[in-house]
């Protein structure tokens, strides 16, 4: 059986916990900052765990992990 090729881009924009998890940064957070709060932008600083109803394509597209 052939291996699995992880996506490219998918290997880039998410990371494992040590429990398992999957993380991901905030959108909104790359341009047009100037309109945005402080309190708007600090808060998209930091990661997340991604929602439940992606976790299964997600992880098709990271090899099956």
């Amino acid at each position: 059986m052939p291996k699995v090729k992880t996506n490219s881009g998918s290997k880039k924009r998410f990371t494992f916990t040590g429990s398992g998890k999957i993380k991901r940064k905030h959108a909104y957070k790359s341009h047009i900052l100037t309109k945005k709060t402080k309190k708007q932008k600090r808060n998209l600083r930091h990661f997340t765990t991604l929602a439940t109803a992606d976790i299964n394509n997600v992880r098709a597209l990271l090899g099956g992990k």
